[in-house]
C-alpha cells in the first residue's frame, strides 16, 4: 500500500478515495470530506502539548529551554535559569492560552523546562503536568482554567514533586480521581498524584518492552471498563492491575515492530457503550525498525493497524492496512465515535529532522464497518505537520491541529520549519448540507452522579428519524502523537419523545462508576443521523 499512498499524495480534489479489500478503488466526481480553515495565523509557540479547557480554551505548551518564541510575556515577566542553553533572561512565552470565542492568544508564564512531559485533567478541571527534562524533570505543575478573559497562569508545586524523573511518561487519570504516572526515559516505574506512600513503583514490563531504539517511550496507557490498565510499550501489551501491582494478562504482540516513541505510532480505545463491558484497542502506524538507529529519514513507514479486543477470554490482533504508511499521526476519538487520524509523515521517525515526506492526508477510521472499508481518505491540508504536532476535538465538533518544530530551535528557514500557525479541521458532518439535522442542545444538567438518570432537551431545525445520542468526551492531554486520557461514552438513552416547537426529550443514564467515566468533566454532545451538536460541558462526579 505504500505506492497506493504516493499515488493519492497527487490526487485532484474532486477525487474521492476508499479502500476496499486492500486495493485502491478510486471514484470521480466527488469532493472529498472535510474542509480546514486557518484559526490563528500565529500562536507565537509551536504546540508540543495542547489541552482544551472546560471554558472553551486551548492550552498550547512547549518546552522552555529553546530561546526566543514569537511571543512576548508582559512586560516585566521574565524566567531567569543560568541553566538555559540560549537564554539566561528569558522574557519570551513559551505557553499560550487560546480563546477559541475570539482565537486571541494570552501569554503564560511557565519556569521550568516541560520539553516531552506528560499531562491530565483532574476531576475539578484542573491540568496537571509533570515532568520533563533539566529543571522540569521531577517538577509538578498545575494550570486551574479560568474564564477566557481571566488571568489564569501556570503553577509550578513547590511543596511535592515526582518520584522519578520522568521525561516521555504518560498520564491517565483513574476511577478514584488520582492520576498514575507511566514509565518515562530510564523510568520503569510508575507513581501517582496524589503521591502515595510508596512512591515510585517498580513495573517491570517496561523494561522487557524497551530496545536499543527506546521503543517503550510515551507507552500508550487506557483505562479498561473492568478498572486495569491496558499498557502498550514496543509491540507488546499487558492488562495491569495498578491497585495491585500485578500483570493481569499479557497481549499476544502486535506484528509490524515497535509501535511507541520514537516509532511513533498511535493509538486510541473506541467508543465504550451498551453495558460498558467491551473494550476495544487501535494502535496504528508507526517507523519500520532501525529507522531510528539508522537515522534514516526516507525509510517508508508502515500503514499497518492492529486491532484489539482487550476485555476478550482469548483477544488476537485483527490486522489491516491504512490508505498511506504514517508516522506521528493523531488520532481523534469524534463523538460520532469515528475516529480521525491526522498529522505525521510517510518515511522516517520521531525525533529532530528525522522525517520526510508529510502526509497531508487525513483520514477517517470507521470502527463499525467491516475490515477493508473502514478508512476513508479526506481532504487534504497544505501544512506539514511533523514532529511535535497534536490534534485536539473541540467543543463544536472541529478538530483542532496545531505544532510541528521537527528542529531543536525555532527555525523559520528549513525544509519544515518551525509552525506556528493553528488551523482547524471540520468533518464532513459539519458541511452545510447537513446543517438542518444537527440538533442544538436546549437544556442539559451541569452535574451527573454515577448511574443517576437525566433528561437533555435538544432542538433540531427537520423533525428527528430515529435516536438521538449523547455521548460523552474528555478533554486529553494531546502530546507526541498519543492523547493521554482520551475517551469516548455513549450513554444509554430512551427513544427521543417530541416536545413541540422542534424540541426533543431525551432520557439519559449517566456512567455507572468511575472505571468508565473517571470523575471529571466531559463535553457531552447530542448526536442526530451522525452529526454532533456543539457540546456542553457537564461534570460527571460520584
Amino acid at each position: 500500500m505504500a505506492g497506493a499512498g504516493a499515488l493519492l499524495q497527487w490526487l485532484p480534489l474532486f477525487v474521492l478515495t476508499f479502500i476496499v479489500s486492500s486495493q485502491l478503488v478510486i471514484f470521480a466526481g466527488a469532493q472529498l470530506p472535510g474542509t480546514w480553515e486557518l484559526l490563528v495565523p500565529n500562536a507565537g509557540v509551536a504546540s508540543m502539548h495542547t489541552a482544551v479547557t472546560r471554558f472553551n480554551t486551548v492550552v498550547l505548551l512547549d518546552r522552555t529551554n529553546i530561546g526566543p518564541s514569537r511571543k512576548m510575556l508582559p512586560k516585566g515577566h521574565c524566567r531567569n535559569d543560568q541553566n538555559d542553553e540560549v537564554l539566561k533572561r528569558d522574557c519570551y512565552a513559551h505557553s499560550v492560552v487560546l480563546d477559541l470565542q475570539t482565537n486571541k492568544i494570552r501569554p503564560l508564564m511557565i519556569l521550568t523546562d516541560t520539553w516531552c512531559s506528560s499531562g491530565q485533567f483532574l476531576p475539578d478541571g484542573t491540568l496537571l503536568q509533570t515532568g520533563g527534562d533539566l529543571d522540569g524533570f521531577k517538577k509538578i505543575r498545575k494550570f486551574r482554567p479560568c474564564e477566557a478573559n481571566g488571568f489564569c497562569d501556570w503553577e509550578e508545586l513547590t511543596d511535592v514533586g515526582l518520584a522519578n524523573g520522568r521525561w516521555y511518561a504518560t498520564n491517565q487519570i483513574l476511577p478514584d480521581g488520582s492520576v498514575i504516572i507511566v514509565g518515562g526515559r530510564a523510568a520503569n516505574t510508575v507513581e501517582y498524584y496524589p503521591p502515595r506512600k510508596n512512591g515510585a513503583v517498580l513495573l517491570p514490563f517496561l523494561a522487557d518492552a524497551e530496545d536499543n531504539q527506546m521503543d517503550n517511550l510515551y507507552p500508550y496507557v487506557h483505562l479498561l471498563p473492568d478498572g486495569n490498565l491496558f499498557i502498550f510499550a514496543n509491540n507488546k501489551a499487558v492488562s495491569y492491575d495498578h491497585a495491585g501491582n500485578r500483570i493481569v494478562r499479557e497481549f499476544p504482540p502486535l506484528d509490524g515492530g515497535p509501535r511507541n516513541y520514537p516509532s511513533a505510532g498511535s493509538s486510541a480505545m473506541l467508543a465504550l457503550q451498551g453495558d460498558y463491558s467491551t473494550a476495544v484497542i487501535v494502535v496504528c502506524g508507526g517507523a519500520q525498525y532501525g529507522a531510528f538507529i539508522e537515522r534514516s529519514t526516507d525509510t517508508p513507514a508502515h500503514g499497518s493497524c492492529g486491532r484489539i479486543v482487550a476485555t476478550e477470554p482469548d483477544p488476537v490482533w485483527q490486522m489491516e492496512d491504512m490508505a498511506f504508511g504514517r508516522i506521528m499521526g493523531d488520532m481523534v476519538m469524534l463523538p460520532t465515535g469515528d475516529v480521525l487520524i491526522v498529522n505525521g509523515a510517510q518515511a522516517g521517525t520521531q525525533g529532530f529532522q528525522m522525517a520526510s515526506n508529510p502526509c497531508f492526508y487525513p483520514l477517517l477510521y470507521r470502527p463499525d464497518q467491516p475490515v477493508g472499508l473502514r478508512f476513508m481518505t479526506l481532504n487534504p491540508g497544505t501544512v506539514p505537520r511533523m514532529y511535535h504536532s497534536t490534534a485536539n476535538l473541540l467543543p463544536d465538533g472541529r478538530v483542532l491541529i496545531a505544532g510541528s518544530n521537527p528542529n531543536y530551535f525555532y527555525k523559520f528557514k528549513a525544509e519544515f520549519p518551525t509552525e506556528l500557525r493553528v488551523e482547524a479541521f471540520s468533518p464532513e458532518y459539519l458541511s452545510p448540507d447537513r446543517a438542518n439535522i444537527r440538533p442544538v442542545i436546549e437544556g442539559i444538567p451541569e452535574t451527573v452522579g454515577y448511574g443517576e438518570v437525566f433528561e437533555v432537551v435538544v432542538s433540531v431545525s427537520l423533525p428527528v428519524v430515529g435516536i438521538v445520542e449523547v455521548n460523552l468526551g474528555n478533554a486529553p492531554f494531546a502530546t507526541h502523537s498519543f492523547s493521554q486520557g482520551q475517551r469516548l461514552v455513549k450513554l444509554a438513552v430512551t427513544p427521543t419523545s417530541p416536545d413541540g416547537n422542534g424540541r426533543y426529550k431525551i432520557s439519559c443514564t449517566a456512567p455507572p462508576n468511575g472505571k468508565v467515566a473517571p470523575p471529571g468533566y466531559y463535553m457531552a454532545f447530542a448526536v442526530n443521523q451522525g452529526v454532533p451538536s456543539v457540546a456542553r460541558w457537564i461534570h460527571v462526579m460520584s
